[in-house]
């Protein structure tokens, strides 16, 4: 087994076991792309502006092993979304027994992506590893130099799938410290319609997960995301999400985060085809020492697009979070509608966020807004339900969760969002118990 220290060249072992791993070609040529750029890259540090608030004292401290060859078998019953095309990894691994995809239309290919590189898909010879920010992201470089497998999906032109895509990712499968690079590639072809749900769990264990989603979207096609990540608490999650819109398309995602010590997720959105349309929203849920940081940047690189961001964030306890938020209008990308807003709730005077939404503007026929809060729950809201016989801490779960339901209610999977709104509302009532106990 190989072990692997998080200091001065930690990965240098895993990297190595990796790199003598049987692959297809494809991956092989990926591995050496991905390790050239983290040789170089290396882990970043707080002296670099986008990593400032991210403290990674934790992963370099931590001694992480890579995960067995063979995938243990893991009970999703509790997230599974019954009717669903379902591909479930384990620690990076495929774990094809406890996949059911069941059957598939003409054209359409929910696979891992060691089959889809050898039996010669285009799909995943054009686009995999062709947005993903080898040069500049460290752990895009990282996940890219360990890849093994992946999740791999492709809607045919046309086609509208009526049943949802379930792909579920389980970190820290034993009861030791794992690595693992998953990596999802989605290819929504011209006027094709599909609904994809991400998940990362872990239950036992700490981890470093370092997942890696590339997401490109045909004209007039339209893809619903949702992506949750409910980790272990003692878990390192840091993920890039990368897409690229053609004219026409629509982007809905939902991203939901309640688990990790450390989750970081850098998303990155260019808008390259006219009348693209991208709807971003996300919820994130920290307490004790936790940490949630989201930085996204937006690119309208054509005319007439548009782009609502709307994230939220529920703090307690010394939980920290951080809100990077950038949108970029090109100078020939007029009638853009752009709209950026961080909300943030304090559920404790010590916990910390920082907030930092900005516009880049090139073009001057635009309308484009953005704005941050950061603020505790209304008292006079508070005290109008105590009037009405309502308790204290009562009311304030029942204002906290309604100040999270606007997130929630709007993923499309009835089973996801109903299931997510009693794992919220459970951990509030978690928190607030803590509270009279301290």
């Amino acid at each position: 087994m190989t072990q692997i220290a998080t200091g001065s060249g930690a990965f240098t072992g895993a990297l190595d076991a990796v790199a003598g791993m049987p692959a297809p070609e494809l991956l092989q040529d990926l591995r050496t792309r991905g390790r050239a750029s983290f040789s170089v890259l290396g882990l970043p540090n707080r002296r670099q502006e986008e990593w400032r608030f991210t403290g990674l004292k934790g992963i370099k401290g931590e001694v992480f092993e890579l995960p067995a060859a063979i995938a243990p078998r893991i009970d999703i019953a509790p997230w599974r979304v019954s009717d669903a095309c379902l591909l479930v990894f384990v620690d990076g691994i495929f774990a094809a027994d406890a996949s059911e995809v069941g059957d598939l239309p003409d054209g359409v290919s929910i696979s891992n992506l060691v089959l889809g590189a050898t039996s010669g898909s285009e799909a995943v010879a054009q686009n995999l590893g062709s947005l993903a920010p080898l040069e500049q992201h460290p752990f895009a470089a990282l996940n890219t130099a360990l890849i093994a497998d992946g999740a791999f999906i492709q809607v045919p032109a046309g086609m509208e799938l009526d049943r949802p895509i379930q792909i579920v990712f389980v970190s820290g499968s034993e009861e030791r410290a794992t690595l693992s690079a998953p990596r999802i590639l989605i290819v929504a072809e011209a006027e094709s319609r599909a609904t994809v749900v991400e998940q990362h769990i872990g239950n036992i264990g700490s981890s470093l997960s370092c997942p890696v989603t590339e997401i490109v979207i045909g004209e007039k096609a339209v893809l619903n995301h949702v992506v949750v990540q409910e980790e272990d608490l003692s878990a390192h999650h840091l993920a890039v999400r990368q897409m690229k819109l053609a004219a026409g398309s629509r982007y809905f995602g939902q991203a939901i985060s309640l688990g990790g010590a450390l989750a970081r997720t850098d998303i990155g959105v260019v808008l390259e085809g006219e009348n693209a349309e991208a709807s971003l929203d996300g919820l994130y849920l920290v307490d004790g020492e936790q940490q949630a940081d989201t930085h996204i940047t937006v690119r309208h690189a054509s005319p007439d697009c548009i782009s609502h961001q709307l994230y939220k964030g529920i703090l307690a306890g010394r939980a920290k979070a951080v809100f990077n938020g950038r949108i970029i209008v090109d100078q020939d990308a007029q009638k853009t509608d752009a709209r950026q807003s961080n909300r943030n709730l304090l559920l404790s005077n010590d916990a910390v966020v920082n907030s930092n939404p900005q516009l880049e503007i090139f073009a001057d026929d635009v309308r484009c807004t953005h704005g941050s809060t950061v603020g505790q729950l209304d008292e006079e809201a508070v005290f109008y339900l105590r009037s009405r016989g309502i308790g204290h801490d009562s009311a304030i779960q029942l204002l906290t969760l309604a100040f999270a339901g606007e997130i929630l209610e709007r993923i499309p999977v009835v089973e996801v969002r109903e299931r997510l709104e009693r794992a919220v509302a459970a951990r509030l009532a978690a928190i607030a118990e803590s509270e009279e106990n301290e």
